[in-house]
């Protein structure tokens, strides 16, 4: 696949107003104002392949917005280099814009007060979206995410759910190459979250559009993605297959046992032997390195050594490795 995105050793620091307490320092402040850098983004690069769906996640403060803001246009950087779709987004931004979508969960370019429909007619001409491409899209996107019913309600009277998907139809009915996706399913409920996630893995099978995904929701990283960008405190931590942090952050494997009968369990190598709390005195929870430990032999042994009635392995959710990282733990 060709190349679309390519960010090489990226930069953005802002400075914050430093005051001191009460109105002496607010006057302090107005006479001689003081002020600290914060370096939002430090020294960050990474490529994205025409047609990926990379999730790009951090803790709040991580630097995901402000790099989201730089490579759609609306900042420059201090330094380094964005190059996307052959273009400079914050030099070439007129030039850029037709071929990228924006979608912020927390903001809508939707107008308040009126219809969802009149909103997409306005973007129709801002965007000089022609006739036939604009009615094949509007057609297709509504029926994909079920929109009939309330594209001529206004914007207001819509649920969160409702706005998030028509902003997202908003966003797409230029035909952009590029979509990025900063918290598409915030505050929205079980049921519109599935449909905003089928949706945006339909669209990326079918017309091949590059999206870059930010969220604090995993699941929408699971359920779309097969690549992860990871940043914290503005530094890329990780960068790679969904699959592959689990191998490199994610060795440990937590057996549960429980046996027919009540039997001590005895020490083994490698292995942390306990009980859960609030069982009873057949179970047994075993936690251990899958690099240290053979699953298949641990259980092999477990079989022909106790009177077994059940067992269970299970895997760290990948939501407790994405804070194992954020709290700065090593790779395993």
């Amino acid at each position: 696949m060709d190349r679309l995105i390519t960010v090489e050793h990226l930069h953005k620091s802002y400075q914050i107003s430093k005051r001191g307490k009460g109105i002496p320092g607010m006057l302090a402040n107005l006479v001689a104002p003081r002020y600290e850098k914060k370096e939002a983004v430090k020294d960050i690069s990474f490529q994205i392949a025409e047609g990926e769906m990379v999730g790009f996640i951090g803790p709040n403060g991580a630097g995901k917005s402000t790099t989201i803001k730089m490579l759609s246009g609306i900042l420059h950087p201090d330094s380094g280099r964005i190059l996307v779709d052959g273009k400079v987004p914050y030099r070439q931004r007129k030039q850029y814009v037709g071929n990228i979508g924006v979608v912020f969960g927390q903001k809508s370019q939707l107008q308040w007060d009126l219809p969802v429909i009149d909103s997409f007619e306005l973007l129709k001409a801002i965007y000089r979206i022609p006739d036939q491409t604009y009615k094949r899209n509007l057609a297709r996107f509504t029926e994909m995410l079920d929109m009939q019913e309330f594209l001529k309600q206004p914007v207001r009277q819509l649920s969160l759910g409702q706005r998030m998907r028509a902003d997202i139809v908003a966003a797409l009915l230029h035909d952009p190459k590029i979509v990025f996706f900063d918290e598409p399913t915030i505050g929205v409920d079980v049921v519109g979250k599935e449909t905003i996630r089928t949706f945006i893995q339909e669209l990326n099978a079918q017309d091949q559009i590059t999206m870059l995904f930010t969220t604090h929701d995993m699941q929408d990283i699971e359920k779309t993605c097969k690549r992860l960008l990871i940043i914290d405190q503005g530094n890329k931590v990780y960068d790679g297959a969904l699959s592959g942090i689990r191998e490199m952050y994610g060795t440990t494997r937590t057996l549960d046992l429980e046996l027919q009968t009540e039997v001590q369990v005895a020490p083994i190598p490698h292995v942390t032997i306990s009980r859960p709390e609030n069982s009873n005195s057949r179970k047994w929870q075993l936690q251990f390195d899958h690099h240290a430990v053979a699953v298949q032999e641990l259980m092999g042994f477990l079989l022909a050594t106790y009177p077994v009635r059940d067992l269970n392995i299970s895997e760290p959710e990948i939501e407790s490795i994405i804070r194992n990282i954020y709290g700065g733990r090593q790779p395993e």
